[in-house]
Formats: structure tokens, C-alpha cells, sequence
């Protein structure tokens, strides 16, 4: 506790110094745990009983005293009390308010309110839209989806599946601690990763693992207790879908307890979940916490290096730098997406208050779209959103070759932030002026949500503003926001 506590109190601090701090449903929750009367909390965080309970129901800040007495008498990492479930909520409600439906949306600290104080409410209320949603694309489509019997109503398995890592910060810490547990056992910090991992599998399990040309990612045959990866793979990829048959031959107890607790609403939700777990415990398998988290801060999260010494691919390390929120040892708060040509979303998460558009795809203005014009090369980006947030950005592209000639190419950029307060850390933002104003880009989250009025890249108006058109007139856009 003493090693970590002066992080703590400098984390404090600039969050109080930033942002009023409202958490009583966190500090309820805490006190519940630790069964602990209001009377009693409130003597060992020196305050009086009223004043905590003003706090507990959100009617006064959490003050900086009582922050450092959380992390003193209490062990608690006070970085939680910031970004968390109330900012994805919040992030979730404001796109959902958007919508037509509702003509006269609540202000955000309305939604803030409602996320810290009922956020069972917010969460019935976000199940609710889908359902509502959902509902309106099937009539509006009137294709065979009218007819199928969705165990969860208003929401496809991939998204229950999307909303249960969202809620979780990308951060399972279970598996993360048992990913690291073997990454110890296995010795894969010693050596040669991919033969540490062939010895497991034979040594534990009596499995042989082989190479085919003609081979999938990876093809698990039990009759002949055999693994038999794609001999096109890189030595990166191989070790990873290692990790992940390790994970479900020797962790499976592990992961059902998990999904048993996410209580999906479908057999085929959890299924895919447990693909997401296994994949969770190879990356952390091959990027154990601690020793990730230690090469993060000495090489100062360069991607290149930090990909070279963990034997991991460019999109590995930024996946996993986005799950460093293992409490009393955080990392930066990055927020990660890939995306692909057609500026679709295949991944997104989120440790930062940035979050992204449940639907649709990303910013046009964000840099992670001109990725793809310089293969090989990292882009640069500060960018500042609509709430008056200002970030980092980098960007890349890491499209995949198929392996031969005729066989296609994977297209993909991955983007990678932080809040600008926290890119100093970043060896990427060393020769940038993070204190001028003008070097910022205005950027947005979905077109649909986005306030700004003149953007000369708005592909559709925001759906809760009002519209005027003059014929007579033709601006940066056709119409005019209200």
C-alpha cells in the first residue's frame, strides 16, 4: 500500500482538481461490503454522519480528504471512483436520447445523475431502446428476422456479448491473474514462446502440435490428439491460438464460472463470449500483467519495441494496453478500435471517458481512416470532442496478407488514445505542443450524435436537432442546424 499510495493521492488530486467527483453508489457499495454501519464508515473516513450521507446520494462531492482516507484505510484505488460503468452509461443514454423518439432529451447531468444513483434504471432503460430499436429494423427491413425467436429480445448475441466486456472495462480479472499464473508456469518469459507452448500442450495434455498449409487458424482433432495451426500464420499468431486452446483445455472451469455470472440470454451469446474469454486469457498470457504493465512505463508504450519483446503483433499490444485497469496497478486509460476500409467497427473498447457509438461507424475526422493511405507508418492526432475533451490518437494500419498470391488481404487500422493529460507517457507525443489550442482537431463520436454545425464531413444531420433549409442557400452542408 505505502509504494502505491503517492500515485493514489496524485490521481486524487487531479481528478478533484478537474472535475467534481460524484460516486455514492460506489461508496455505498463499499460500505456494504465491508459491513459497515453509517456511523461507523463515517468515523473511519473522519467525516460527520450527515455529510456522508449527503455524499452516498450524490448530494455533495466526494472531497479530497475522504478520498485519501478510501485509499488509506481502505486499500482502495481511488481511480475507480472516476471512469467507470456511470461514464459508459451516461456515454450510452446520451446516444439513445438522440433518437427521435424522444423529442425533448434530458441535459447530461440528468443522465450523470441517473447513472450514479439508479444505474440498474439505466441499464433497463438501454435494454429497453435496444428492444425498441431492434424492433424498428425488423419492420423497417421486413426480411426473415420478423420471424425468428430471439432469446433476448431487442438485442443480437454478438451485442449482448459487446455490452458484456464494454460493462466489464475490457478487464476479466480472474482470467487476467490465471493468464498469468501460467504465462509463470509455462515459462514463456524465458525463451522461445512457441516451443514453451508445444511443451505444454504435450507435456499436460499428450497433444502434438503440427503445420498444414491447408490448415485453418487452428483445428483442434481430439481423436488424434493433435493442434494443427495454419502454416501460413506468423509466429505471433500461432502463439496466440496456442494460448487459446490452452485456455479452453485447462481453464474451461474457469471461463463457464464467468459467463455463468454474465447470465447470457442465449445459448449462442454465451458461446461467443467464451471465444472472447479464451482470447482475453491468450493475450494476457502472452502479455502478463505485471511484467506488460513495467515494459508500458520503461519503453514508454512504444508499440514496435514493446511487440518485439513479448513476441506480439502491433494490434495485440494495443488491445492489451486497453485492459490495464487491474485496480492498484492501472495503466493509461487508452481507449482502442480497428476498424475497416469501409470505416466499420470490428473492435472497439474503452478505459477512457471517450466511448464509442454503440451503431454505425467512427468519425470521419479521426485519424485512424488515413491510416490506410500510409501503410507501415504511425499517424498522429490531437482531437478534441464535442464535450470539450482533448485527446491523443495514434493510428496504423496492420492489414494482414492471406498467404499466397490469390488469397485475399485483411484490412484493418487499429487506433489507439489517450486523454492529452497522459500523453506525455507516450513516446509518440514527445516533439508535439500539447498546450496549443489550435493544434487540436474537432472530432466527434457518430454523426449522429455530434452537435457540431458546420463540420464539412457530416454524413447525416444529429437526429434530435431541428432542420432549416433555404433553397436558396447552399453552405458547407445543404441545411442548416438549429
Amino acid at each position: 500500500m505505502a509504494a502505491r499510495l503517492p500515485a493514489d493521492r496524485h490521481m486524487g488530486g487531479q481528478l478533484m482538481a478537474t472535475q467534481k467527483l460524484y460516486a455514492g453508489a460506489k461508496l455505498r457499495e463499499l460500505r456494504r461490503r465491508l459491513t459497515l454501519t453509517q456511523k461507523d464508515f463515517a468515523r473511519a473516513l473522519g467525516v460527520s454522519l450527515s455529510y456522508l450521507n449527503q455524499m452516498e446520494n450524490n448530494h455533495r462531492p466526494i472531497s479530497a480528504g475522504v478520498v485519501l482516507a478510501l485509499a488509506r484505510e481502505y486499500a482502495l484505488d481511488v481511480t475507480e471512483l472516476s471512469v467507470g460503468d456511470g461514464d459508459r452509461m451516461v456515454a450510452d443514454m446520451y446516444e439513445a436520447l438522440a433518437d427521435p423518439l424522444f423529442d425533448d432529451p434530458p441535459p447530461l447531468a440528468d443522465l450523470q445523475l441517473a447513472a450514479t444513483n439508479a444505474p440498474r434504471l439505466a441499464r433497463a432503460f438501454l435494454t429497453l431502446h435496444r428492444a425498441h430499436r431492434q424492433t424498428q429494423d425488423r419492420l423497417g427491413l421486413l426480411d426473415e428476422a420478423m420471424g425468428r425467436d430471439e432469446a433476448s429480445p431487442g438485442q443480437q448475441p454478438w451485442e449482448e456479448v459487446r455490452d458484456f466486456f464494454h460493462y466489464c472495462g475490457n478487464y476479466i480479472d480472474a482470467v487476467d491473474h490465471a493468464a498469468e499464473r501460467f504465462s509463470k508456469q509455462a515459462g514463456l518469459g524465458e525463451g522461445d514462446v512457441l516451443r514453451a507452448l508445444s511443451h505444454w500442450l504435450d507435456s499436460r495434455h499428450g497433444i502434438t502440435l503440427t503445420r498444414s498449409i491447408n490448415a485453418p487458424l487452428r483445428l483442434l482433432n481430439r481423436a488424434e490428439k493433435r493442434l494443427i495451426l495454419s502454416a501460413h500464420s506468423t509466429a505471433a499468431t500461432q502463439a496466440f491460438q496456442i494460448s487459446h486452446q490452452i485456455a479452453l483445455l485447462d481453464h474451461d472451469d474457469l471461463l463457464n464460472a464467468t459467463l455463468d455470472l454474465a447470465r447470457f440470454h442465449s445459448d449462442q451469446a454465451r458461446a461467443i463470449a467464451k471465444i472472447g474469454l479464451a482470447n482475453y486469457f491468450a493475450g494476457a498470457a502472452l502479455m502478463p500483467y505485471t511484467a506488460f504493465h513495467e515494459a508500458a512505463q520503461t519503453m514508454r508504450h512504444d508499440l514496435e519495441q514493446m511487440s518485439e519483446h513479448f513476441g506480439v503483433s502491433l494490434e495485440q499490444v494495443a488491445h492489451r494496453l486497453s485492459t490495464l485497469q487491474r485496480p492498484g496497478a492501472k495503466g493509461v486509460p487508452f481507449f482502442f478500435v480497428r476498424v475497416d476500409q469501409a470505416g466499420t467497427i470490428t473492435k472497439r473498447h474503452s478505459a477512457a471517458r471517450l466511448q464509442f457509438a454503440r451503431f454505425g461507424g467512427a468519425c470521419p475526422l479521426w485519424n485512424v481512416h488515413r491510416a490506410f493511405e500510409t501503410p507501415a507508418q504511425f499517424q498522429r492526432q490531437l482531437a478534441e470532442t464535442p464535450d470539450g475533451l482533448r485527446y491523443f490518437c495514434l493510428a496504423r494500419d496492420v492489414s494482414k496478407s492471406g498467404g499466397s498470391y490469390r488469397a485475399p488481404t485483411k484490412r484493418y487500422a487499429i487506433g489507439l488514445g489517450c486523454e492529452v493529460d497522459f500523453a506525455h507517457q507516450l513516446v509518440y507525443a514527445d516533439d508535439l505542443d500539447l498546450t496549443n489550442g489550435a493544434a487540436f482537431e474537432p472530432i466527434g463520436v457518430s454523426c449522429r450524435i455530434c452537435p457540431r454545425k458546420t463540420c464539412h464531413q457530416r454524413a447525416v444531420p444529429p437526429l434530435q436537432a431541428q432542420l432549416s433549409v433555404d433553397h436558396d442557400r447552399h453552405d458547407t452542408l445543404p441545411y442548416q442546424i438549429l
